[in-house]
């Protein structure tokens, strides 16, 4: 992976591990609409609406994009350094307990570790991906979680019988499988980092469904778009199988999208459960 070329006080933050000094950096008061990127590879971080005043001379946030920043505890024994999750750039340290704000959190940001993106570079028309990882429900509860993210839709893909019902869906005859349709903001998170989160929030070595969940309509697949969400696709499916994963996920050209029925949308918001067959594991 190639990364940006840093300054030498840069590279002093953000390989040495070092700190800006208080009040010096270019985001401290810093407050305009946007998003904080990761100065050594462009990642999304953060987003403006989790910046907030501290006082203690570097940038605060309380929140970070879902996935973006990693925890590793400090060598000094006592703090939590945060890193970027893509690069493990240094990006300074997490605290909480302090009551800054409802979240109770501040990450305490060096500003040279970020770049600033304002609001009027963002991407104005959404894109779409579309994965499939078992039972919807669960999948949509998920990606309606992360930052960039603004529409999930639960729904049918893959099979040849024109608007299938969810009963013909689950008989296992049409061919489809439950997929959630993914509009995001590239400007906000890109396709891969949504490829990789999908595989954090499934089994997907499983070869016949999804956890309790059996049946064809269940499997797990990525229906690309595109060439480039085809390669983008396949280059993490390489990385899962370099770390030692028997992979069952398939990738499939995009066909036509079914909405499933209005009582399937947001069904763990609308009960106040939670997820039996998904939850959210760090791999890459």
């Amino acid at each position: 992976m190639q990364y940006n070329k840093l300054s030498p006080e840069e590279e002093y933050v953000i390989e040495q591990r070092g700190t800006e000094r208080p009040f010096s950096g270019r985001y401290n008061d810093f407050y305009e609409e946007g998003i904080y990127r990761c100065k050594k590879c462009n990642a999304p971080l953060y987003k403006s609406d989790s910046k907030f005043s501290s006082g203690c001379g570097w940038p605060s946030f309380d929140d970070e994009i879902a996935g973006a920043v990693q925890r590793v505890p400090d060598k000094d024994g006592r703090r939590m350094e945060i890193v970027c999750a893509n690069c493990k750039g240094h990006l300074g340290h997490v605290f909480e307990g302090e009551g800054f704000t409802d979240k109770n959190t501040r990450h305490c940001v060096n500003s040279v570790s970020i770049l600033f993106d304002s609001k009027s570079k963002c991407c104005k028309n959404h894109s779409i991906a579309y994965f499939a990882a078992g039972c919807f429900w669960g999948v949509e509860y998920y990606f309606s979680k992360l930052s960039g993210v603004y529409s999930v839709v639960s729904g049918y893909m893959g099979g040849d019988i024109l608007n299938p019902s969810y009963e013909m869906v689950c008989s296992g005859m049409t061919g489809h499988l439950e997929t959630v349709k993914v509009e995001f903001d590239s400007c906000e998170i890109t396709y891969e980092d949504l490829v990789k989160y999908f595989f954090e929030i499934h089994d997907f070595t499983q070869v016949n469904g999804q956890g309790p969940d059996i049946g064809s309509q269940y499997l797990s697949a990525i229906f690309y778009t595109n060439l480039k969400q085809k390669e983008t696709a396949m280059k993490v499916l390489d990385l899962l199988t370099e770390k030692g994963y028997k992979v069952a996920t398939t990738l499939y050209d995009a066909k036509e999208f079914y909405k499933a029925e209005d009582y399937h949308q947001d069904y763990y918001l609308k009960t106040g459960k939670i997820p039996y067959c998904h939850n959210y594991k760090k791999i890459f």
